[in-house]
């Protein structure tokens, strides 16, 4: 086994470099059959999430493999391979497949034990199939990681460790309150009718808002989610479909607004957001923290005030940790104020100047910021101002979760007041130090007990095709003393003959037997790869009879597997 998994994901890549690095359904088509075409790769699988990119491969070559597939991941994503390299993660061998397993589990999801992981593996196994990219190692790995991803699902508690990223959203527009009082008796409008926006329509029904409004490029499909959510839901929810030329109206009416399509643009622009909160209250949204807003900026403190020897700074209001001679102490003074500085700084030490010292380099800096001033008569203000009080923020009218990749609605509305806006971005922050369920480390034993196991059986699978070539040589040399002994004993009867081939037969079997299930034994164990070598080699097994049993093994698995994923 040589799997190769090169991608980035919201753990290696900023929000803004995941948006850009998106890959269309027909992007990702054409970069799984450039990938097979590559000379390194003879298998390949993308995993494309809102939150994560990822290309796996088996290679014959691993840093050639790790190039090739960072190359191909650039250009089919379009950021360049320079700016895209320093977010790339690099897994080989075990360490891909604990990845892969780990993700499956959703333990590497940014809200942690989210199922939703595994729908998408899935996409990604049929996605391979359907363009013969995957072999029998991805078909294996997907088809294991399904089954793991589920297992850790109904044996632990992995689901309490966090919830589905459709939760977690609404409870962040919630303000961390209980989502059900929240939501009852809204408005909402879902954007788009995909498995996203169909999971957040379902769960806004169960949290009792009044109304779900569904809009889609395809009119039928949002027909379809507006009758199922009739059908299925509560009676007393009003449930209907409009086109999506209908969003800014439907936006003015709407309490809150759910929004996953993929598109490539924007869907809701800060003006249009601006404009329906307008509507609902008559004014205008400003943005939050605008310039023109007063602002109560507290002045800076004194810098040249002149006490102990010579020191043209207030001492006395000095606060602790603040460094006398640091280029922010000085800042702002005129060329006399600072010579008379530089002058204190080089002479005798006090007490409180001592107490304040940072390193010689500080006098350095403040011997050159006298120079500058020399010249051009005062060092420029450095200093930061004290943060100015942040203005409060209006209730928000109108509530937005986006969990497109790229971002569905303007970041810009962020800053709208009456808007409150939770994105993929804002998601990853606020999760970022969730507390992690105990049931996290249960899961985590199950992975590695199945990468253990799963590497196991790849391994033992690796030295099949060489125990079937050496079984298939010692069945020709049966065949063919039992031929010369016919030659040699023509008047052999067809009793004697079979007697004397089934006892031949079972001593060849006999002496085969332990040394074929001891090597599949020793196969198995990590770096067990070298035992199919050695029985090559022992046995004088040809290679290419070794090879074509693989092949013809390779050939009747994946035909099986490609029925379709688990």
């Amino acid at each position: 086994m040589s799997l190769l998994v090169v991608g980035l994901s919201h753990r290696s890549a900023p929000v803004s470099v995941l948006e850009r690095a998106s890959l269309s359904a027909p992007a990702q088509f054409k970069l799984l059959q450039d990938t097979v075409a590559a000379e390194p790769a003879t298998e390949a699988g993308v995993l494309a999430t809102c939150n994560r990119i990822e290309l796996y491969a088996d290679v014959d070559k691993f840093h050639a493999g790790v190039a090739e597939l960072s190359t191909l991941l650039a250009q089919h994503s379009g950021v360049g391979l320079e700016e895209l390299t320093p977010y790339l993660y690099v897994h080989y061998e075990d360490r891909a497949v604990h990845h892969l397993f780990s993700v499956a589990c959703g333990l590497d999801s940014m809200v942690v034990g989210e199922g939703q992981v595994l729908g998408q593996i899935k996409d990604s196994l049929a996605r391979a199939q359907e363009g013969h990219t995957a072999g029998r190692l991805l078909n294996d790995l997907f088809q294991q990681a399904l089954r793991v991803g589920k297992r850790a699902h109904s044996e632990t508690g992995i689901d309490r460790a966090g919830q589905s990223l459709v939760t977690f959203g609404l409870e962040q527009l919630a303000a961390g309150g209980d989502v059900t009082a929240w939501a009852r008796g809204k408005r909402a409008l879902v954007i788009g009718a995909g498995s996203m926006s169909s999971l957040a329509a379902a769960t806004l029904a169960r949290a009792g808002v009044a109304e779900i409004v569904v809009a889609n490029r395809t009119f039928d499909r949002a027909e379809r989610l507006a009758q199922i959510l009739a059908e299925n839901g509560d009676p007393d929810i009003v449930s209907r479909a409009v086109p999506m030329e209908s969003v800014p109206a439907e936006l003015t009416r709407a309490d809150v607004a759910v929004s996953c399509t993929g598109a490539t643009g924007l869907v809701l622009t800060a003006e249009a957001v601006a404009t329906a909160v307008e509507g609902r209250t008559g004014t205008r949204a400003a943005l939050a923290g605008d310039p023109s807003a007063p602002a109560d900026v507290r002045p800076l403190p004194p810098t040249s005030v002149g006490t102990d020897d010579g020191c043209p700074l207030d001492l006395s209001a000095v606060q602790q940790g603040f460094s006398v001679m640091g280029e922010a102490a000085v800042a702002g003074m005129d060329a006399a104020t600072l010579e008379q500085h530089a002058a204190w700084a080089a002479g005798p030490a006090t007490g409180r100047r001592e107490a304040a010292r940072r390193p010689a380099a500080d006098a350095e800096l403040i011997t050159a910021l006298a120079a500058t001033a020399a010249t051009v008569g005062r060092i420029p203000e450095r200093r930061r101002p004290e943060p100015a009080p942040v203005p409060v923020r209006p209730e928000p009218v109108l509530f937005l979760l986006d969990l497109a990749m790229p971002r569905d609605v303007d970041a810009a509305a962020h800053r709208l007041a009456g808007v409150r806006l939770v994105d993929i971005e804002s998601l990853a922050e606020a999760s970022a130090d969730a507390p992690m369920a105990a049931d996290v480390d249960q899961v985590r034993r199950i992975v590695s007990d199945e990468v253990a196991a799963f590497g196991a059986a790849q391994r033992a699978a690796h030295i099949t095709p060489t125990v079937v070539a050496l079984r298939a040589m010692a069945a020709d040399v049966v065949a063919g003393e039992i031929a010369r002994l016919d030659a040699r004993l023509p008047g052999l009867d067809d009793k004697h003959r079979a007697e004397i081939t089934q006892t031949v037969r079972r001593v060849v079997d006999k002496l085969l037997h332990a040394p074929t299930v001891r090597v599949k034994q020793l196969a198995a164990e990590p770096g067990g790869a070298g035992y199919a070598d050695a029985l090559r080699t022992l046995f004088d097994l040809d290679q290419e009879t070794v090879a074509s049993v693989s092949r013809a093994e390779d050939s009747t698995e994946t035909n099986a597997q490609n029925r379709g994923p688990a």
